[in-house]
């Protein structure tokens, strides 16, 4: 008898536990891919990101990457506007600041109570400064754990502006 009860207390605690794979990181990603101007030699790009509005602070995302043809920065959980701040610096030292706004709907992901929350976001409109960037193009508007395709297309000025080929 003793050993049919620890024969079901040890059934009843493999079952109980969960097979739910929560994700190792819960944040998702947006992808940006460059066609024109920033592949030219000596480009570096910097992109920043405001920490707070009231005090003004600035937090480095990507610190002077060298030809830059896509990148994936982090998307903010519940603002429903990220901002960031692209720099392009030539091999000269000159540096041309662009501006962009992505405004989205954020909507929470449930996959377990065992796993952190997290969010998808549709991407609704980008604004943007037109210094070093000719337009942007929302490619994909749905933002998931899934970052191998292209969110965003960025034609830049000064260069080749035909469609990215092969992987976006």
């Amino acid at each position: 008898m003793r050993k049919l009860i620890i024969f079901f207390a040890v059934i009843s605690a493999i079952a109980a536990c969960s097979s739910i794979d929560c994700p190792l990181n819960n944040k998702v990603y947006a992808k940006y891919k460059f066609v024109g101007g920033s592949a030219q030699e000596g480009t570096t790009l910097t992109v920043t990101t405001p920490l707070s509005q009231a005090e003004g602070d600035d937090s480095v995302l990507i610190n002077k990457m060298e030809y830059a043809d896509s990148i994936s920065l982090p998307m903010s959980y519940t603002r429903t506007e990220d901002s960031f701040f692209f720099s392009f610096e030539n091999s000269d030292g000159n540096a041309i600041t662009d501006t962009i706004k992505v405004t989205k709907n954020n909507m929470p992901h449930f996959e377990s109570v065992d796993c952190n929350p997290a969010f998808f976001h549709t991407i609704t409109n980008v604004t943007y400064t037109k210094h070093a960037i000719d337009s942007i193009k929302i490619n994909k508007n749905t933002v998931t754990y899934n970052a191998a395709e292209a969110h965003f297309i960025i034609y830049l000025k000064g260069g080749d502006s035909s469609e990215p080929s092969g992987d976006q």
